[in-house]
Formats: structure tokens, sequence, C-alpha cells
């Protein structure tokens, strides 16, 4: 019988389930847990025996029909005992009726489709040494001189919900920097790098084809500087999986994709970059 206490994380205890997340081997963002807190702050949960933490679950709801899971860890010394089934439940509780999605790792999908998740594509994480460029594209800008309306709405195209002050974070977060390609007026392809446990991580990437995608690459690369960066793209855009391979970087993991239920028509052959493992 678990003895699980099972109670909210505070946005600023975040911060725990993303040094598990980093001991995992997900490498998460610096600023990642200052931004996760902001769609959804009851959305995270940690699971106490005698007050010592042993689990942990994310479950963000975005508005009132969908909800995205992560940070799904149970401490190795504390497994089998039946923490991980109660603090799932309860983040599948907070969801409602919401259809969830989730990012898991591969060994996990026959229990997640347990649950009731069904597979929609593979993601996976490219990485690597990148030489920096000398100079970014002439045509690429800052991402924060387009008016962030336009972004919300190029973002819907590829994501199931709103998720505008999540955006607005995730652009002006400091260490965070954003690009952004027009074409004619219209928003072509926009892109954030973020500094992380390890290296830099480029996402979201957005962009109506590769050379758009392979533009803001160059320039957050080129303001980034030299060092390891990590891309995560969906398996199924062969388009975003040939520009990871022509920037160097080779497959280190894979995850598995997955909604509880149907979602809104998205534009995946536009996402060159998952924003993240995490929150979606």
């Amino acid at each position: 019988m678990s003895d699980l206490q099972i109670r909210n994380l505070r946005p600023e205890e975040i911060s725990i389930a993303a040094d598990w997340a980093a001991a995992e081997g997900w490498n998460p963002g610096l600023s990642d847990a200052a931004c996760f807190a902001i769609p959804d702050a009851k959305g995270f949960f940690i699971g106490e025996t005698d007050g010592e933490p042993v689990a942990t679950v994310s479950c963000v709801n975005y508005d009132d029909r969908f909800a995205f899971l992560g940070f799904y860890i149970v401490r190795s010394d504390f497994r089998d005992r039946g923490h991980g089934l109660r603090i799932w439940n309860a983040a599948i509780a907070h969801a409602g009726t919401r259809v969830i999605g989730l990012d898991g790792v591969v060994a996990q999908q026959d229990n997640y489709k347990k649950s009731g998740f069904q597979l929609a594509y593979a993601n996976i994480r490219y990485g690597g040494i990148v030489a920096a460029p000398l100079s970014p594209p002439a045509d690429v800008i800052a991402l924060d001189t387009i008016p962030f309306a336009r972004v919300e709405a190029d973002d819907a195209t590829v994501f199931p919900a709103p998720r505008g002050c999540f955006l607005r974070a995730w652009i002006d977060t400091s260490g965070h920097i954003g690009r952004a390609l027009l074409r004619d007026g219209k928003l072509a392809a926009w892109g954030v790098i973020r500094p992380c446990r390890t290296g830099r991580k480029i996402g979201p990437l957005v962009a109506d084809d590769r050379a758009a995608a392979e533009a803001i690459a160059q320039a957050l690369l080129a303001s980034a500087g030299d060092g390891e960066v990590f891309l995560d793209v969906p398996a199924v855009n062969r388009e975003a999986i040939a520009l990871a391979e022509s920037l160097g970087l080779a497959p280190v993991f894979e995850t598995a994709r997955m909604y509880t239920g149907p979602i809104p028509p998205l534009r995946i052959d536009r996402v060159f970059g998952v924003t993240s493992f995490e929150l979606g």
C-alpha cells in the first residue's frame, strides 16, 4: 500500500522536477522551470513520503480542451511501490475531460496505451557540436520585433491549444534568443534558442519550408556561438530531419508523441523543432 502524499508544486519548486529531469538525462533549459509555471501553476505535482520527495509529474491545462503531461519521474529507490500510479492518476484527474498529449520514452508506450494514449508519431532529439556561422542571414530579424499577435497566430498552426502567455515568456526570458524571417510581409519562419544544462536547444523552430527553417537555425547558431546544440524534430517531417543532419547533428534519443483523443489538424510539416518534451 502506497503511503504517498501528493500536493501541488509551488511555482518556485518546479525546479525540483527540472533537476530530476536533468538527472534522467533529459537536459532541460536553465530557465525552463520559471516559464513552465505560467500556463497552469496548479499543473505540477510532487509525491512525498514522510516529507521526502519521491515522485513528480506535470499535467498542464492549456485551455478547456487540451493538456500536456510531462515530468513523470519516480525516484529509482522508491519504484515498484505504487507511487507512480498514484501520482499519474492525480495528473490525469487534473486534466478532467481534456485531450492529453505527452512525449514518452519508447519503452513506456505500451503502458501509456493502457491509459488511453495512442501513438501519433515519434519525435527524435538530434545533437552535436556545431560551429557558429560567421554571420547570420541578412534577412533574418529579431523575433521580438514582430507583433506578438502574428507569432501567436502562427503558433496556432502547429500547437493544439492557445499558449500565448507561455510563448511570450519563452521569447522574452533572459538568455533566450529569438529570430524571425518575413517573406512578402508574411511570417515565414521563427525560432528560439536557449541555454540548457548541457549546450543549447533550438525550439520551437517553425517554418514554411526547409530553406526558411535553415535561415532561422543559422541565425540562432550565429547568435549563440560555437558549442553543443540539440534539436527535437518530428520523425514524420523528413525535411526537418534533413535539416538536422545538414547541421551535422545525430540522433540522441527518441520519444513517442501520444494523445488520448483527437486534436485540431496541425501543420506538422512546419514543425522543424519541438518547443519542449515536457510541455509540448
